[in-house]
């Protein structure tokens, strides 16, 4: 009985990994969708534009400068826009790969497995609730403050004020009112919700020229100078904490990506629409952030409306009220790209059988997913009203710096996958490689000289083949991303720490900090000593696998910055996810049914993997054997039911 019930809770446990470790197989036409393709580049583009630039621009420039970093906020924008670019070429790639909608939720069900990927899944659907409450806030802000303060008075004197930690100061109607009317225009179709973002965008890149021309031309360079403090008042860890701060303006690059299922031509739209408004976005920043600091001294700067008083302060008036409305016209874009986003997220999850299935309709007269717009809007205008935009803006970091990590593993993992397991399949071109391709299994991780498979030795590197030659091809450059991840973690924690906790004797700091880099170092090589899968790939990462290990490394530096309570939030979070994905997702998977021993005994391409089912390749063999070695009737089956399931 102890032997049984163990075999039991082997087979249980067995059964559970291999539903969270299974990937999404997509459909031999990937264009085929429910959904309309209507959008082309220059809307895609401008969809990512507007979803950036908005609260990041006209709030956190003043905070950040008066607060944190000074004129320094330049270089923080620098930093903070080129870790976003390492992980928007990330997406550029999954993007032509995978032209889905779900964004990181779908690249990594593709390539890691359904586990990570409703990680992702769930973290993005905060990240965008909370995104477009937060943005809702500071829009509510920025009016109240164009009138005096005259509605957040009204409010007060009417509700009271609300006396707890995590909520706001009072219930903000007009916050909540703003999401329920744009979620409501969503609703009208994804071609006059393109159309109105794009107006309004171009309208805030006028007044952002605007901005920059006229703050330039009343610029005065001693504000930069030792008499006003100097371009680095609070040295270069403030710029470095400005940008962990700024990262926050440049989230919304990912909604180019969820965009996919809805773009005309993906492959070619989504990387150019990602480089494109991330080059944009991050040159506008650093420009209007310059035109700011020369125009007035870094400690006069007003948090709340940096731009409208800096102007108002040296008599220009007009400049004010113009910034204002493009203020308002950023943010209302930053707030539909996230109401934009959030239900096709849902959407992808359900499709998936991940979330209950109600959020995967489709209205067949808009071709939008009405029911989640509702609940996406309903949800986003309650935490509007109740939350803190300073809370709401660091718990939705979390979220997306998870995101931002895991897709850049993602890329390097998938980078050297022996075969496109996930993606439709294409006929080789010769029949050396189709050979070496589907017999990948057969033989451990070897050097190949004609025709390279994916994910084995180079042969420069044949002299690593007594380490790895044992691992099937791939295996080692997953390790090896798994141990970067986690080393890289230890020393940005350490650094952290040390920077926070300074000491004189940091010798030890310094020799742990090298054995991680080391490590680390090591990781890398092991990784390029292989051969990448480039097959059919319009747009590729450089530099793999150095490109997005730097993204890996930047993400989880700005994540050990965020403060407990805000993992503690996150945590709990999780739970909630969790439960919805064992109690649900795991049992209602459409990947569920695609996995099972007998699909893989009647597929011939997965009949010469190693492991499936109770059956073995070696059992296959010896039967085969057995049968050729026995005479008798070749009609026979070559295997009896019996011995398959022996």
């Amino acid at each position: 009985m102890p032997s049984t019930r163990k075999m039991i809770l082997n087979h249980v446990m067995s059964g559970i990994c291999s539903k969270i470790n299974r990937t999404k197989q997509l459909p031999s036409d990937v264009m085929e969708t429910p959904l309309k393709r209507c959008l082309n580049t220059f809307d895609i583009t401008l969809l990512g534009i507007g979803h950036m630039v908005g609260a990041g621009i006209y709030v956190l420039t003043g905070s950040v400068t008066k607060n944190i970093a000074g004129p320094g906020i330049i270089i923080s924008f620098l930093l903070a826009g080129v870790a976003s670019l390492l992980s928007a070429l990330c997406y550029s790639e999954f993007g032509t790969r995978v032209p889905k909608a779900g964004s990181a939720y779908a690249y990594t069900y593709v390539s890691v497995g359904e586990f990570w990927a409703f990680v992702i899944g769930w973290n993005i659907i905060l990240e965008h609730m909370i995104g477009a409450a937060s943005v809702a806030r500071a829009w509510s802000g920025y009016v109240n403050f164009l009138f005096d303060d005259a509605i957040s008075n009204a409010t007060l004197a009417a509700t009271g004020e609300m006396h707890q930690v995590l909520l706001g100061k009072y219930p903000d109607f007009l916050a909540f009112l703003v999401c329920i009317v744009y979620a409501s225009l969503l609703g009208f179709g994804v071609k006059g919700s393109a159309i109105f973002n794009s107006i309004l965008t171009i309208l805030n890149l006028a007044v952002m020229v605007l901005v920059i021309s006229v703050g330039f031309y009343y610029s005065d360079i001693t504000n930069w100078t030792a008499s006003k403090g100097g371009f680095f008042p609070y040295g270069f860890g403030g710029v470095i904490s400005g940008a962990a701060t700024c990262f926050y303006a440049f989230v919304g690059f990912d909604s180019i990506a969820t965009a996919g299922e809805e773009a005309k031509d993906p492959s070619f739209s989504i990387p150019v629409a990602t480089i494109s408004s991330m080059v944009v976005v991050t040159l506008g920043y650093i420009l209007v952030c310059a035109a700011l600091t020369l125009l007035v001294p870094f400690d006069s700067v007003n948090p709340n409306a940096a731009l409208p008083e800096a102007f108002s302060g040296i008599g220009l008036h007009w400049v004010k009220y113009l910034v204002s409305i493009g203020a308002i016209c950023g943010m209302t874009t930053t707030l539909v790209g996230s109401l934009f986003s959030l239900p096709r997220c849902m959407y992808a999850m359900a499709q998936d059988g991940l979330l209950f299935s109600f959020l995967g309709n489709v209205n067949s007269k808009t071709q939008v997913p009405l029911t989640n717009l509702v609940i996406s809007g309903l949800l986003s205008a309650l935490i509007a009203l109740l939350f803190d935009l300073e809370k709401l803006v660091e718990f939705m970091s979390i979220g997306t710096l998870l995101a931002y990590t895991i897709v850049s593993a993602s890329i390097i993992i998938l980078r050297y996958k022996p075969t496109t397991e996930g993606f439709p399949r294409k006929p080789a071109t010769s029949p050396s490689c189709s050979e070496s391709s589907s017999s990948y299994s057969e033989t451990p991780t070897p050097v190949l000289d004609f025709c390279p498979v994916p994910g084995t030795l180079k042969p420069q590197f044949g002299w690593l083949f007594p380490i790895f030659g044992m691992y099937k091809p791939g295996r080692v450059v997953t390790m090896s991303v798994f141990v970067f991840m986690v080393f890289s973690c230890a020393l940005c924690f350490l650094l952290h720490g040390s920077l926070k906790n300074q000491t004189e004797d940091i010798w030890w700091i310094i020799v742990i900090a090298t054995f991680f880099v080391t490590i680390m170092a090591l990781s890398l090589i092991a990784i390029a000593a292989h051969h990448q899968n480039v097959t059919g790939l319009k747009f590729k990462v450089p530099l793999v696998p150095f490109l997005p290990a730097l993204s890996i490394f930047c993400n989880l530096g700005f994540m050990v910055h965020l403060n407990v309570l805000t993992w503690i939030r996150f945590f709990i979070w999780m739970v909630l996810g969790m439960l919805v994905y064992f109690l649900y997702g795991i049992h209602h998977s459409k990947e569920g049914d695609t996995n099972s021993s007998y699909s893989m005994l009647m597929t011939s391409s997965e009949a010469v993997k190693e492991k499936w089912g109770a059956t073995t390749k070696s059992k296959i063999k010896g039967t085969l054997t057995k049968r050729k070695g026995s005479g008798g009737d070749s009609r026979n089956a070559i295997i009896d039911e019996e011995e398959l399931v022996q």
